[in-house]
């Protein structure tokens, strides 16, 4: 009797188990980063850009500028790549008190900046979950300083003169893979460019050619695209 009370519990029990199951369903364990992988041979990035900038050699206040950041690479073996990059800031900056009056009247005056590198890419560490990317890149930079300015003599301002500059950009990229296709973005960067004032300023600042070295930062989204080396 006890025998045969035990074998009804027993199978009362599994039947339970088993409608659970039906009921609940089963659990599958994934993992949406089993297949990154490092072989891809394209990529393409953009973000949200800052950068804080100082508008010429004898400006009073620097400046902070917001803008685009976009990049693409090519991938010529699974360390090495060729980056090009394409940044365009803007945003408006400080003027001195002599410029506020009239017949003057510049408050806040409006700034650009677009610059375009390219250069050499190295994927450092790196795992499933991201990777450290080292890049230096070298190019031109257009800047335009003077828009807002109308008649206000430049060396009241002492920003830079609207031109043309040379540009580098050294830093790299900090990715944190979300899928083997998409990745979130951090790239913080130094920022070289070589503007020139085409005015004298002061007996102090002449004419001519300044170094600007400047902080600038990126967050965004990187795509891979699936053609592999």
């Amino acid at each position: 009797m006890a025998t045969l009370v035990s074998l009804t519990t027993t199978a009362r029990a599994q039947v339970t188990a088993q409608n659970q199951t039906s009921a609940n369903g089963t659990y599958v364990a994934s993992d949406p980063l089993a297949n990154v992988r490092y072989d891809n041979r394209y990529d393409v990035s953009i973000g949200a850009a800052y950068t804080r900038f100082m508008p010429g050699p004898n400006a009073v206040y620097g400046t902070d500028l917001g803008g685009l950041d976009l990049s693409g690479s090519y991938w010529l073996t699974r360390n090495l790549a060729i980056e090009g990059n394409t940044r365009y800031y803007l945003g408006t900056t400080g003027a001195p008190p002599a410029a506020h009056l009239p017949p003057y009247s510049i408050a806040g005056p409006f700034v650009s900046e677009n610059i375009f590198v390219a250069g050499p890419e190295w994927l450092g560490p790196h795992n499933k979950h991201g990777a450290f990317i080292a890049h230096a890149m070298f190019g031109g930079a257009y800047g335009n300083f003077e828009q807002d300015l109308r008649n206000t003599p430049r060396s009241l301002v002492g920003f830079y003169s609207n031109g043309f500059a040379p540009a580098g950009v050294i830093g790299g990229h900090i990715d944190l893979n979300r899928s083997p296709q998409w990745v979130f973005r951090i790239t913080p960067d130094a920022i070289w460019t070589r503007f020139k004032t085409n005015y004298q300023s002061s007996t102090t600042v002449p004419a001519g050619s300044y170094n600007n070295f400047n902080f600038a930062i990126s967050v965004g989204v990187e795509y891979k695209f699936k053609k592999k080396r």
